[in-house]
């Protein structure tokens, strides 16, 4: 399968038109060809097709290992490649819920990072700070019953930051009591 045209900024409408033209074995063949070629494909689609016992887990390795990273192997934070996951996860499927633990598990494994091994520095707390903002969107448009787990999680990330500087825990309890004002 040779691509055809001479586009030097080949687009998805060039891929499509070749694609139209494949029948149902050279579409499979292709698929297993993207599937053998990278992780993060094989990842995604066992997302899309809800392969494997759990589809969240790769995504949540992702994000543990770039938030909460082994400090005796002196691996660096990684925020853009946690959030990525986050990304990838959403693309792959449609799931209000999966994408909200998703978003709850970074801001758990960065607030864990700062609470066990001390103070970071500004940008690390604008980051968590932002994704708490997102994970408390994400749950507060879920339903009323699927809610309540997720603030159980948001609370004790709250509340174990008590003692972190740089306004981290207060920006976290201003965000978490405007969200749920019934909890003052």
């Amino acid at each position: 399968m040779v691509a055809k045209g001479k586009s030097s900024n080949p687009t998805w409408s060039d891929v499509k038109s070749a694609m139209i033209e494949l029948d149902q074995k050279q579409l499979l063949k292709l698929v297993a060809d993207i599937y053998r070629f990278s992780k993060e494909n094989k990842v995604f689609l066992h997302a899309r097709f809800g392969i494997g016992d759990d589809p969240l887990a790769p995504y949540k390795k992702t994000i543990e290992d770039c938030m909460y990273p082994d400090i005796y192997k002196n691996t660096p934070i990684h925020i853009s490649k946690a959030k990525k996951a986050i990304s990838n996860y959403s693309k792959a499927v449609v799931d209000p819920v999966g994408v909200t633990e998703l978003t709850v598990f970074f801001v758990e494994c960065g607030n864990n990072f700062t609470v066990s091994y001390g103070d970071m520095d500004e940008g690390f707390y604008d980051a968590i700070n932002r994704m708490y903002r997102r994970a408390i969107e994400k749950v507060l448009s879920l339903p009323k019953e699927k809610q309540y787990e997720f603030q159980d999680r948001l609370k004790d990330i709250m509340t174990s930051s008590s003692n972190i500087g740089w306004g981290y825990h207060d920006v976290l309890s201003f965000d978490y009591h405007n969200a749920f004002p019934e909890e003052e």
